[in-house]
């Protein structure tokens, strides 16, 4: 069984941060400015020991890397930003590229999105937009990407480098896009080149047929998929609650267990692709959404511990897939993180650890 976890690039300056957020704007600037909405409402999450590191330290890596393998973590899924040639936040996974001690398998999953000011809740305001641009674009990308697709550290199936795509449906023209991408790959050697659709908050079924596998994103998936017959039945389980806080404004929690149990229950029927399902630690995204953020309730390491032994004798006996892809290594601002925090030391990580030993005798 292979536990893969996103991982958020986000904990280092760049030009492009410090002009749109301010001078020196990482991921750790709206984790340390958030604050509790309620009562006994567990922010700001605070890493253990204060380590608010600096990706660009390849002993920060070094450090996550040997954490991930110590608890059985098979490797990262490094979120890559592309904008018709443009790069953001692409250093971290370059130096992973360049320094071989950094030995843990790895993957990418193109962000495709615009890039807006949705910290502030202007989705609206587009800082980068994202134009795909022709032939000539995709060639670059595609030999930009190949660097990391020829490391033997990159996660391949069957001789195919796994691509993980954020938004298909965001791409007019992508059955273009991917037969040139599968030719370039084969032309380098490979068999081809193993795309993976996000099903996510954004999008809910697969749209390409060039496309190998899915990938369950959670919560959210379960959060923009689920929710409209959970608000049906709100007032008897309690699923989606508001909660009066300090002023006017009222925030929405969620259920911790109703939502596992929905991500556990759902039978996805795609007999033409893989199905590789996801799992996630914990979700609050105060720090980035403050007043209006969603707040999961009911979470702890035992009870991620046990959702995912379920998760993955469902990845088992259901799909017989050997990937679960947890959201996430390090969203520190949408609380759903692995690292530790002071809050619960390493206890996420062990339950990862736990939930694969005793789940051995399914593999």
């Amino acid at each position: 069984m292979k536990i893969i976890a996103f991982y958020l690039p986000q904990f280092h300056s760049i030009p492009e941060n410090d002009k749109w957020w301010g001078k020196g704007f990482t991921e750790w600037t709206n984790t340390k400015k958030a604050l509790p909405l309620y009562r006994g409402h567990s922010q700001p999450k605070e890493p253990l020991n204060d380590n608010y590191y600096n990706l660009l330290n390849d002993d920060v890596k070094k450090w996550q890397i040997e954490l991930a393998k110590e608890y059985g973590i098979y490797g990262f899924c490094y979120y890559h930003y592309w904008f018709n040639g443009k790069k953001v936040l692409e250093k971290p996974l370059e130096q992973v590229l360049n320094n071989s001690s950094l030995d843990l398998p790895f993957c990418i999953s193109w962000a495709n999105e615009p890039w807006t000011r949705s910290w502030d809740g202007k989705t609206n305001e587009i800082l980068l937009a994202q134009d795909y641009g022709d032939k000539k674009d995709w060639y670059n990308h595609f030999q930009y990407l190949l660097q990391f697709f020829k490391d033997q550290r990159y996660i391949k199936i069957d001789n195919q480098p796994l691509l993980v795509i954020y938004k298909v449906e965001s791409i007019p023209n992508h059955k273009m896009l991917f037969e040139y991408w599968i030719n370039l790959a084969r032309k380098n050697g490979f068999k081809g080149l193993y795309i993976a659709e996000t099903l996510n908050g954004l999008q809910k079924n697969s749209v390409s047929n060039l496309s190998n596998a899915i990938i369950q994103f959670e919560p959210n998936f379960t959060i923009h998929h689920d929710r409209p017959l959970i608000d049906k039945i709100k007032n008897k389980i309690k699923n989606i609650t508001l909660i009066p806080s300090k002023g006017s404004f009222i925030y929405k929690t969620m259920d911790y267990d109703i939502t596992w149990k929905r991500i556990l229950k759902r039978k996805i029927n795609l007999n033409d692709k893989d199905v590789f399902l996801g799992g996630f630690v914990d979700w609050d995204n105060t720090a980035r959404k403050g007043k209006n953020a969603l707040v999961f309730h009911g979470g702890s390491p035992e009870k991620f511990k046990k959702y995912l032994k379920l998760q993955i004798k469902n990845t088992k006996l259901k799909y017989n897939s050997d990937f679960i892809f947890i959201n996430a290594w390090n969203e520190w601002a949408e609380g759903t993180y692995l690292e530790p925090d002071k809050k619960y030391g390493n206890s996420y990580l062990k339950a990862v650890k736990e939930a694969l030993e005793e789940s051995e005798n399914l593999y």
